[in-house]
């Protein structure tokens, strides 16, 4: 009785410690799993040494991998695979591959392992990369949609499927070598055997099962249900030799396409959550920390040969496969790290006896330090390839000139709209136009999308929207208007500057992702700027005063007035950002004082012809006195004494520059342009 008190204190101590762990990492902006593993430092052996009943924690902890595992098997679409399925199974299969190979030759060759099995391990753990951090990465910069976001998607994919494939293999890799072939050979009869049952058991049994719970309308009974099938699945490949991760991982799947898969998720993901908290703080109890700060320049080495290698194979697989540099570099730098099912796998091959304590404690510190990084990096991409474009010799590489790679053969003759982006938002505007017998061409470069547009009959452009001759071949310079619906900041602001690089005049409608890139975007040259979260709300307002007996006129009136102010009374803040530096981050920029000589001085910004003679955009003014106008407007006219914060590529700065300094004379003043009305949004300096 003493003992499983024990044990129960135990447990509370390493689940406290994991949440206060797991905090401290949500305060920090880290993934919770290196909190907890930190947690598990702290109280484990080598830490303060509070866990008694190690080996029975550790026991208790494998449903923490089983769960994991078994979450993963439900969430897995084979719908979202095919959306990129060539860069997912040829990318990511060669990804592995090749990940494990230059891994075994490394490792064997200086001597990190004592046999070429060791090496292969090694090599398995170190190709994965981290679904949850990547993921949450992306969601939190809207960059799921992205073209990299989806060749990375598809990677991770790819690499959480093999996971199973490799746990079956593992117990194999400890057998003599002679007997290497047949062990696998052995494992692979062995798995295709199970994936057979596991497929008749999933089509003809499972369904029915499921419904037979689901019938119960007991929430307990289906969770009882669900676990005993999971954990009896795991039971089976355990007893086959396989893993009961493995198991875990089958038996999800065989869940994830019927009709019950979301509402088993939701019903397991507690379970998981808390499981899997004791999974990872039992992996950080077996980590020493005395071990790692005695070993840390050992270990910041080995994480810049993990960065370095995988970034090395990742790239050029994705540029092989046709993706513009800027997508291979992102998904290179996006999946360098290491994944958190690789302590999955390093937990099984310590267990096998695979690697020494000592290479295990080097894995497990490793991969700690990548996963802390990543978040880091992905946010500094934006500002790598800022300088980039500093650089001329560099830049010329980045110029999305990509011409297209598809083009539809019944390309409207009538002066088209332009849709660029193929998502939700563009899929309404090409049916809603459609109907109303508007010519469109959709401009795209998801495969998935451009198989819908062929089944549509829709007329469409296979390529990178930012790119100019794709652009060019849509048509813009005769197109009626242009709408852009891209995933991402990066590639909407750049998709507006080449669009009036070819038609200065053309009508733009863009949608604004996020609410701080309006006033970016209206400066820029969009004709309207549309922010899909305000137009919803003004919508579901405007149904809801109907309904209480408010004038329709009076409604229309306020909506129209809302918008006119590009939706400044709904936005967080209630005014224009006044950090235009954080507005502008990921863009080149630079500040310009202007001189007492300078031709500017006494013209307007359109008057002066900036974005027509340059390119450039100002974004700022800061006047003498302090004041500042953030996003000027046309009829703002600059005075003495005034600095500009200016927007543009380096021959776009350099044009600027000599424009200011009558270099580049500026033209006669139109009438209209004379007429323009100055109404500047001015701001306090900050």
């Amino acid at each position: 009785m003493l003992e499983d008190f024990r044990l129960i204190v135990d447990l509370v101590s390493i689940l406290a410690a994991a949440a206060v762990g797991g905090i401290i990492a949500g305060l920090a902006r880290q993934p919770p799993l290196l909190g907890y593993i930190l947690g598990g430092m702290i109280v484990g052996p080598a830490g303060l040494g509070l866990i008694k009943e190690l080996i029975q924690v550790e026991t208790l902890a494998q449903f923490g991998a089983a769960f994991l595992l078994f979450a993963l098997g439900v969430e897995f679409s084979f719908s979202e695979l095919k959306k990129v399925q060539k860069i997912s199974l040829g990318g990511g299969g060669l990804q592995i591959l090749l990940t494990i190979l230059v891994t075994t030759f490394i490792s064997v060759s200086v001597g990190w392992v004592n046999t070429p099995q060791q090496g292969v391990f090694l090599g398995a753990i170190l190709s994965l990369s981290s679904t949850a951090v990547v993921l949450k990465s992306l969601m939190e910069s809207n960059e799921t949609a992205t073209p990299h976001g989806q060749v990375m998607l598809g990677i991770l994919v790819v690499q959480d499927l093999a996971l199973g494939f490799m746990l079956a293999v593992l117990p194999a890799l400890d057998r003599p070598p002679a007997e290497i072939g047949l062990a696998v050979l052995q494992a692979a009869v062995k798995i295709g055997l199970f994936a057979l049952g596991a497929t008749v058991f999933g089509i003809w049994v499972m369904p029915r099962l499921l419904r037979l719970l689901a019938s119960t309308e007991s929430r307990e009974l289906f969770l009882l249900g669900i676990v005993t099938l999971c954990l009896g699945i795991a039971l089976i490949t355990e007893q086959l030799g396989l893993s009961i991760e493995m198991g875990a991982f089958v038996a999800g799947l065989m869940i994830s396409e019927a009709e019950y898969a979301d509402q088993t998720l939701a019903y397991v993901e507690p379970i998981r959550d808390v499981f899997a908290a004791l999974f990872f703080a039992a992996i950080g109890m077996l980590i020493d920390p005395r071990f790692l700060w005695d070993n840390w320049d050992l270990i910041l080495g080995l994480v810049s040969i993990v960065f370095v290698g995988k970034f090395m194979i990742i790239t050029p697989l994705v540029r092989l496969f046709g993706y513009p540099l800027q997508t291979a570099l992102i998904a290179g730098l996006g999946l360098a790290q290491i994944g958190e099912f690789s302590f999955v796998l390093a937990s099984e091959g310590r267990n096998l006896g695979l690697v020494s304590r000592r290479v295990y404690l080097l894995l497990l510190g490793t991969t700690a330090v990548t996963l802390v990084v990543t978040p880091f990096i992905l946010r500094l991409i934006p500002s790598l390839f800022n300088w980039i474009e500093t650089v001329p010799a560099l830049n010329r590489w980045f110029q999305p000139g990509e011409p297209p790679l598809e083009v539809t053969e019944h390309v409207p003759l009538e002066p088209p709209i332009v849709i660029c982006g193929y998502g939700r938002m563009g899929q309404n505007l090409a049916t809603l136009l459609a109907e109303q017998n508007v010519p469109v061409v959709v401009v795209e470069q998801s495969e998935a999308a451009i198989q819908r547009l062929r089944d549509s009959g829709i007329p469409y452009i296979y390529g990178n929207a930012v790119s100019i001759p794709v652009l060019t071949r849509a048509g813009l310079d005769r197109a009626r208007a242009m709408v852009i619906a891209l995933p991402d900041a990066m590639s909407t602001r750049l998709c507006l500057k080449h669009a009036l690089e070819i038609s200065p005049d053309l009508d733009i409608v863009v949608r604004a992702n996020q609410y701080q890139d309006i006033e970016l975007l209206y400066q820029l040259g969009g004709s309207e700027v549309v922010q899909p979260e305000f137009e919803a709300s003004l919508e579901m307002a405007s149904h809801l005063l109907v309904k209480i007996g408010l004038p329709t006129v009076q409604i229309q009136r306020q909506v129209k007035t809302i918008r006119n102010s590009h939706y400044m009374e709904l936005r967080p803040d209630g005014a224009i950002s006044q950090n235009i530096q954080a507005a502008t981050l990921g863009m080149n920029r630079r500040w310009y004082r202007l001189s007492l000589t300078s031709p500017l001085l006494g013209n307007s910004i359109a008057s002066a012809s900036i974005r027509p003679l340059t390119g450039a955009t100002i974004v700022a003014i800061q006047r003498e006195d302090g004041t500042q106008i953030n996003y000027p407007n046309g009829g703002t006219k600059f005075e003495l004494g005034d600095s500009c914060l200016v927007i543009g590529s380096v021959e776009e700065q350099t044009l600027f520059d000599q424009l200011t300094k009558g270099e580049i004379a500026i033209p006669i003043l139109s009438p209209v342009l004379a007429t323009v009305p100055e109404a500047p949004v001015e701001l306090p300096h900050t």
